[in-house]
């Protein structure tokens, strides 16, 4: 037996790498690693010091560092990743050097000015499984820093890491807290982690009956059926908007679970032939390709909820087979029993998300009234109608006058009287009765009811998230965001929700992630006027004024008629008169004529 003592201590170690390093190296060698350098020298090495830790060793592209406290080293991570994000504002997404970073406390070994053992291998397998620009964190690490740090984790529950024995439970700062960047596509090599619990995407069916007027017809069934599987509590379920982002395009599953973070897919074809109705389903395991079911379902249309239904209990059953039976039962109640007034429902969802369109908007709010007209108890058509008119107020074609309000009242109200329990027609009509009636009370209740009712709704948690910021509270608005992006990363939502998230940041005071956050929704939509003016008016309170003021004139050239004395009439209402002040000063330094 070896009597030399090996020294041990009890540590903090915080393991950082370069995302995507070989693909930045292979784009230009010698700048990459120019900057790398910069990098560490003017952030990462500063930062170390500056919360008392140190670098052991340099990997390359990464980087190991102890620290005494896991305090120090949690606070080091959060303002390297906040570094980061700044140098990479306008930096173009495929150029973006972006940090990995896990922190794990624990056992080391030290041995000439090196150390080894369990707490570092753990801290770099926890990199190894964080977002770019992402921090993970070891559950050991997590109960030291309770209470002690300005910092939100989300719970990622427990991990299978690399070369480590035993699943570990993990933690990490959510999407715009440390680094905002969830880009629409995934580089490859790239993944969202996994829920905690079994997750699925339903990606959009195929239309078989040889006819384009019944894609409506498919992509309705594929609502329906994540509608119901999102009642499920023990399911994570990928919202709609991010699915049908696949529409019409050939897919690997694989691919399609690294980018939206599932384990299953479910595909599948509609075929309908005169009364006839035929589904067709294949569930899929994203990790190994593996079908676990595939199945057809025949019936006659009158048999659709039906049909429907046995889809859903099929899914459920393969991937979550102990759910309570009252869940079932939940997740069978059907918006409406009228075919004709379901029919007319799906051709109003399939030109809802038609944003910026004038026309499609003022026809989808006469679909959904007439669906009303044939089912008077449709509670989510009297919802959908009533968010047409957040459409047409978002964009400058609602005229505000009292007939306007009353039937915005009248439509949400009503949604809310015969939908109690469903979450699908709550958050719109809150969203309606926060933004378009200026009633922040009764749209904060309807947010938080739909929440509970349905954890899995992504615009729930969007809607609310806005509801948030004009309560005030955009501490709590980014993490419904952080939350709505997770359960719908694709999509036409994204935007609104980076938009979002820029807003409170800049009505925290943190401008320049506010400037981050504003850049990459303009990357999303150039023409956005929320995007837009969060822009200019944080790059103006960060003393930024020419990107200040490039903002303000694309925002003018798209409403001319915009100044600081009308600007309430393009905007929602805030409860804190020091919110609209700060929005208003932000937008004056950008150029906003009085």
């Amino acid at each position: 037996m070896s009597s030399e003592h090996v020294e041990r201590r009890l540590a903090a170690i915080l393991a950082a790498d370069v995302a995507g390093s070989c693909r930045l190296i292979g784009i230009d060698e010698e700048g990459t690693l120019a900057r790398l350098k910069a990098l560490r020298r003017t952030i990462f090495d500063p930062k170390i010091a500056e919360h008392h830790g140190r670098v052991v060793k340099n990997t390359g592209d990464g980087a190991i560092a102890e620290f005494a406290s896991v305090v120090d080293a949690v606070r080091c991570a959060d303002e390297i990743q906040r570094g980061m994000a700044e140098q990479n504002i306008d930096v173009p997404q495929d150029k973006r050097i972006e940090l990995r970073i896990g922190i794990h406390v624990g056992d080391i070994i030290i041995e000439e000015n090196d150390i080894f053992g369990d707490g570092v291998n753990i801290a770099v397998r926890l990199e190894g499984i964080a977002e770019p620009g992402g921090i993970s964190i070891s559950d050991d690490a997590r109960r030291q820093i309770r209470g002690k740090v300005d910092i939100t984790f989300e719970d990622l529950g427990l991990q299978s890491l690399k070369n480590i024995a035993e699943p570990m439970r993990v933690w990490r700062v959510p999407s715009g807290r440390a680094v905002p960047a969830v880009p629409n596509r995934l580089p490859v090599g790239d993944a969202l982690p996994l829920p905690d619990k079994p997750s699925i995407a339903v990606l959009p069916f195929a239309n078989m009956s040889g006819d384009p007027e019944q894609d409506y017809f498919a992509d309705g069934m594929v609502d329906d059926i994540i509608t119901a599987l999102s009642h499920f509590k023990a399911l994570f379920v990928i919202a709609r908007n991010s699915s049908f982002t696949y529409k019409g395009r050939a897919v690997d599953v694989k691919q399609v679970g690294r980018e939206l973070g599932v384990r299953y897919v479910l595909e599948g074809s509609v075929r309908k032939a005169g009364n006839r109705v035929r589904i067709t389903g294949q569930l899929v395991d994203t990790a190994t390709g593996a079908h676990l079911w595939a199945e057809r379902f025949d019936g006659s249309l009158g048999d659709i909820f039906d049909l429907q239904d046995q889809v859903t209990e099929s899914v459920v059953g393969a991937i979550a087979p102990t759910v309570e039976k009252a869940e079932i039962e939940r997740a069978k109640r059907k918006p409406t029993e009228s075919l004709d007034a379901y029919a007319l429902y799906l051709r109003g969802l399939a030109k809802l998300y038609q944003f910026g369109n004038r026309q499609a908007n003022e026809e989808t709010l006469r679909l959904f009234n007439r669906a009303i007209e044939l089912d008077p108890d449709f509670a989510s058509a009297y919802a959908l109608a009533a968010l047409c008119y957040v459409w047409a107020k978002i964009n400058g074609w609602f005229s505000n006058t009292a007939n306007d309000m009353a039937e915005v009242t009248r439509l949400a109200q009503r949604a809310v009287e015969l939908g109690k329990d469903d979450a699908a027609a709550l958050a719109p009509s809150g969203w309606a009765l926060a933004f378009v009636v200026h009633d922040l009370e009764a749209g904060a209740a309807l947010s938080d009811r739909a929440l509970a009712l349905n954890s899995n709704l992504a615009e729930a948690w969007f809607w609310g998230g806005w509801v948030k910021i004009w309560l005030g509270e955009p501490e709590a608005a980014i993490e419904r965001f952080a939350r709505a992006l997770r359960l719908s990363p694709l999509g036409p939502f994204v935007a609104g929700m980076r938009s979002g998230t820029a807003f409170a940041h800049f009505f925290l005071g943190r401008y320049d992630e506010a400037v981050s956050w504003a850049a990459m929704t303009l990357q999303d939509n150039p023409d956005s006027q929320p995007g837009l003016r969060i822009a200019a008016a944080s790059n103006a309170m960060v003393g930024r004024p020419e990107q200040a003021h490039k903002a303000m004139a694309r925002l003018r050239q798209l409403n001319p008629a915009l100044r600081i004395s009308n600007l309430k009439d393009v905007l929602p209402p805030f409860r804190r008169a020091e919110d609209l002040s700060r929005l208003e000063e932000g937008l004056r330094q950008a150029g906003l004529p009085e």
